[in-house]
């Protein structure tokens, strides 16, 4: 009998970020799929863990690894292969932004925009996957199979449309959606390029998975101007990411590397 096209049975799946709003859709998805996944993130207390199905007991191990820290994440693959075996794929999904009510000093203009929070939102968004690929995906390749999913955004391809945050300029108080954000994540489609050429020839794939905004409660009127700007009229429901994760994931992408894959509500197509 042919191997399921999108299945995942019995591959192990690194999540980073895996108990973030995306994090814990990817790892419920894999899991749902066959995968045994690891749950990665800096606090995996178990009051902080979602409620998961049943069928799906014993297909989570919850490992608290720093995406920043290489000896930390050397660690986190030592325990999986203890437990299981050495990762299959890995999804870089850990992730910072300054979200619309971060500080004024995070959303000033560029010409003030502090160097540390550019050297911090770089770190984790372009360092994490970095060090995540040299430990994980080098393991991968030292096997001879393997697949990296890198999370990106609309604004790693396209520029933020500061128009949608004229809501926050208010009594003269400029508001600009910072810079770094941008800048991680189209670096981070390089980065999956140069990866999936490097790999290419040892069995490991490399893509990118490009999204738009997830709804999570936001202010109205940044909703509102969001809506108003996005072909299909509505944010995401983060559950509207899980099959391209499994497509990238398994089999039924097995000849497709250094790609981007671009789920976005049509927000890039104007």
């Amino acid at each position: 009998m042919p191997p399921e096209l999108f299945g995942l049975r019995d591959r192990v799946v690194v999540v980073t970020g895996g108990l973030g709003q995306l994090g814990t859709e990817f790892a419920r998805s894999a899991a749902a799929h066959g995968a045994r996944v690891v749950v990665l993130d800096l606090d995996v207390d178990p009051s902080r863990r979602p409620a998961m199905p049943p069928e799906l007991a014993g297909r989570f191990l919850y490992l608290a690894a720093d995406v920043c820290d290489r000896a930390s994440l050397e660690g986190a693959l030592a325990t999986i292969e203890r437990t299981w075996e050495a990762p299959y794929a890995l999804i870089n999904n850990a992730a910072l932004d300054a979200p619309p009510d971060a500080p004024a000093s995070e959303n000033g203009p560029f010409e003030d925009y502090p160097k540390a929070s550019w050297d911090r939102i770089l770190e984790v968004n372009l360092g994490g996957p970095f060090l995540c690929a040299q430990v994980f995906g080098g393991r991968m390749a030292a096997l001879g199979r393997g697949t990296i999913v890198n999370i990106s955004s609309i604004y790693g391809v396209v520029s933020p449309d500061q128009r949608l945050y004229e809501y926050r300029r208010v009594g003269n108080v400029p508001f600009v959606k910072p810079v770094a954000y941008s800048a991680s994540k189209s670096g981070l489609m390089n980065l999956t390029r140069y990866l999936a050429t490097y790999w290419a020839g040892r069995g490991v794939r490399v893509n990118t998975l490009t999204l738009a905004g997830v709804f999570r409660g936001q202010d109205p009127a940044f909703l509102e101007a969001y809506i108003a700007r996005m072909p299909m009229g509505r944010m995401a429901d983060p559950s509207e990411y899980n099959g391209a994760v499994v497509f990238l994931c398994s089999d039924a992408s097995k000849y497709m590397t250094g790609s981007n894959l671009v789920i976005d509500g049509g927000w890039t197509a104007w």
